[in-house]
């Protein structure tokens, strides 16, 4: 082969994304989203099967998300050197055992056992996957990478749990959980044929997580990842009580589709433009999504009008989990992953603590209560992203050559190359 033709093939490979690859990491993150919060579709008939009413059955969700939360920064510290793609396929194959367990299960307890498991496997993935993806892709493609990734969350929103409602109310919410376990056997083979192997970190002294945090940046994004998170999650469990409000009990359905619809339009916007205006996209969906509660507050009783915030919603929303995930990546630096970790924690928190605000406003101050409260914490969060305009989410995002510093990286990623990079970029 002439040496035009082997840099032309070169070339064209650095322009491309390893679609088949990209998109097996993105079925894994579907898998662990619907595996989180398919029960939800489900509470009824699930808590009649296990004899348990529907609150301790909404406890399916919660305990998955303490899993998460509780098991992510010790599991990813304790697994760091080990072989990505092998660390990939024992986390999703205990997704596999685990929806199997919950399938079969007779006894809440055990239910709910499997359930925490599967929030431990989710940890492990949610702290890699990310970090998987930008180390696939030259600098120029990291941020378009992770937004290929990340949009298994919309999908799963949006198509996964209606889905699953309609399966597990045609078959049987255990037939549900048995075609997940199914999917997720699929997705075992399709990372075996598809995705690469990658080195686990090199043996080195573990850096505090304290440490990591005071990395300048890496705060501001973990702060504006507690509390978004925080506002949409007490939004959205409780949506289908605050239409019911507004007399649109009916339509909740409908209004969940435009929210996921729009949230896969944000997903390819921010995947289109993130590696350059990561600042400015950012900023866009904290508004986009003020924007929408403010509507819902002042014009709730407007059909039209609720349907037009749950575009503005999705289209805000869709693109937030891909923007978190690259900033605080960037910020890391060399302790990215930690870093990610850290965000992995927070962020299952924050979707706990908003179950939590969400239940306490509707209890004392009514539905009508949920748009102000949002609003009210969307506040802080265009706060710090605007402030963060140095580290964290700066304004000036440059794009790096393989081997050289990324922005916002730790002193040591100076003589070892962009947190993420794999050994061929450094």
């Amino acid at each position: 082969m002439s040496t035009s033709s082997t840099g032309s093939r070169n070339g064209t490979e650095r322009t491309r994304l390893p679609l088949p690859a990209l998109l097996a990491l993105a079925t894994a993150v579907f898998v662990t989203s619907l595996t989180e919060t398919l029960p939800a579709g489900v509470l009824p008939v699930m808590g009649a099967d296990l004899g348990v009413t529907e609150s301790a059955a909404g406890q399916a969700v919660t305990v998955y998300a303490v899993g998460t939360a509780l098991t992510v920064i010790p599991l990813a510290a304790a697994t760091a050197g080990w072989r990505r793609r092998r660390l990939l396929l024992a986390a999703v194959a205990v997704f596999a055992v685990a929806n199997t367990v919950t399938a079969l299960s007779d006894d809440y307890p055990l239910t709910m056992a499997a359930r925490f498991t599967a929030g431990v496997a989710a940890g492990l993935c949610w702290a890699m996957l990310a970090g998987y993806a930008r180390r696939m892709v030259p600098n120029h493609l990291k941020g378009r990478a992770v937004a290929v990734v990340m949009a298994g969350i919309p999908v799963a929103l949006s198509l996964g749990v209606p889905a699953g409602t309609f399966v597990g109310g045609a078959l049987g919410w255990r037939t549900a959980f048995v075609l997940m376990s199914a999917l997720t056997l699929v997705l075992l083979v399709w990372i075996l044929l598809a995705v690469p192997d990658q080195p686990g970190a090199e043996r080195r002294a573990r850096v505090p997580v304290a440490r990591v945090v005071a990395l300048p940046g890496v705060a501001a994004v973990l702060f504006t990842t507690l509390v978004f998170v925080l506002a949409h999650t007490a939004l959205y469990v409780y949506v289908a009580a605050f239409l019911e409000r507004v007399g649109m009990g009916g339509s909740a359905d409908l209004v969940l589709l435009v929210f996921g619809t729009a949230s896969l339009a944000g997903v390819w916007i921010v995947g289109a433009r993130i590696d350059r205006l990561l600042r400015e996209l950012t900023v866009a969906g904290a508004l986009l999504v003020a924007a929408a509660v403010t509507l819902l507050g002042l014009l709730s009783g407007y059909p039209a009008a609720v349907l037009v915030a749950a575009a503005l919603w999705g289209l805000g929303w869709g693109g937030v989990p891909t923007l978190l995930q690259t900033a605080v990546a960037d910020a890391g630096g060399d302790t990215a992953d930690t870093a990610q970790s850290v965000l992995v924690t927070l962020w299952n928190a924050a979707m706990a603590g908003g179950g939590l605000l969400g239940g306490a406003l509707v209890a004392l101050l009514g539905t009508a209560s949920l748009p102000w409260a949002v609003l009210a914490l969307l506040t802080p969060v265009l706060a710090v992203v605007l402030a963060a305009r140095r580290h964290g989410f700066p304004s000036r995002r440059t794009v790096t050559a393989p081997g050289s510093p990324g922005p916002g990286a730790g002193p040591a990623a100076t003589s070892r190359g962009t947190a993420g990079s794999s050994p061929r970029e450094s």
